[in-house]
């Protein structure tokens, strides 16, 4: 089996730190060529990463017929306009969170995908780890019974006005950045759309992104809850609650590669000695994603998180931001 030929749309520190050096130890990726605004940039990242060419300009890289498909991590406003470039120039693409700042903009996605008729999906590397799949499969197979809660806390600490996070016009601000994360699991697990939403938000005075968010989703099953914060103490954590059981993920979404995870799984007696720890060998979830959407281009199949999955998520992510305006319960649909 081939390698998918891939390039990459910036030299974003996410990419550059992070997903690159994952994907270039996948089995079925190739990182022949790196793009920039600035050539002088985008060469010394080829340089540092041992990556093959480099481009000035974003839309040189897509004029090369030598690559087949396109990661993107530029900025969250950036995501729709690129993707669309890409997908027209007839890339596979695969995206970073979140793919879209408007339900609008991801409509446009799914059409452009399916008249371009390429592979595109959003990067949500954490549905590619073992540990989640681990909670899907126990969750499915009635493990823990019939699944009724999740409760998630996710945050950080980053009061940096300069850092893309923290500013408003470019799509920074918790919710976007890191509160998309446990609605897409929520949303994972439960296999099913929520009805409706409440919220609180809380803005920072200065940068005017929302830093401070408490969410309630009802599903048709259940419900979900999760904090998230931008200037917290950093912390993660993810419960699931079953008529039967317990599962409890330590490091939900940052799960490191260098070390086994964990997850922690009880029968309805807290007492230490009666809880099941699982372990999971380190992995790294951005090799696993990248592998995993290749594959779908080889062997054309779904990708691994698609656009209509980002389109679920994009609807609640706005019934949040409209439930915490308006302080009451909010369709997902409206």
């Amino acid at each position: 089996m081939k390698n998918v030929r891939w390039g990459v749309l910036s030299t974003a520190k996410i990419g550059v730190e992070k997903v690159i050096p994952a994907m270039q130890q996948g089995q079925l990726i190739t990182i022949s060529a790196i793009s920039s605004r600035s050539l002088e940039r985008a060469r010394y990242v080829a340089d540092l990463l041992d990556i093959p060419k480099a481009y000035g300009s974003y839309e040189a890289l897509l004029a090369d017929d030598t690559i087949d498909a396109v990661y993107i991590p530029l900025p969250n406003h950036l995501h729709c306009e690129w993707t669309i470039k890409a997908m027209e120039s007839g890339k596979h693409v695969l995206c970073e969170k979140p793919l879209g700042l408007s339900v609008d903009e991801i409509d446009r996605l799914i059409e452009s995908r399916n008249r371009c008729q390429v592979k595109a999906g959003e990067a949500f590397m954490v549905k590619s780890h073992p540990q989640w799949l681990a909670v899907q499969e126990k969750v499915r197979s009635g493990e823990v019974g019939e699944l009724r809660m999740i409760q998630g806390m996710f945050c950080y600490f980053n009061t940096d006005p300069q850092n893309i996070r923290n500013i408003l016009e470019v799509g920074g601000g918790a919710l976007w950045d890191i509160g998309c994360y446990p609605v897409m699991m929520a949303r994972f697990l439960f296999d099913e759309e929520p009805h409706q939403v409440a919220a609180l938000l809380e803005f920072d005075p200065v940068m005017r992104t929302d830093r401070l968010a408490s969410v309630i989703m009802e599903f048709p099953s259940g419900q979900a809850s999760f904090g998230i914060s931008t200037q917290l103490a950093p912390f993660q954590r993810i419960h699931v609650f079953g008529t039967k059981g317990h599962l409890e993920l330590p490091i939900p979404f940052n799960a490191p590669y260098d070390r086994p995870c964990t997850l922690r799984q009880d029968w309805g007696n807290i007492l230490q000695d009666e809880i099941t720890t699982h372990s999971y060998s380190a992995v790294n979830q951005y090799t696993l994603q990248g592998d995993a959407f290749s594959a779908a281009i080889l062997n054309d199949s779904e990708v691994p998180s698609s656009f209509e999955d980002a389109l679920g998520n994009t609807r609640v992510l706005k019934a949040i931001f409209s439930a915490a305006k308006e302080r009451k319960w909010i369709s997902v649909r409206s």
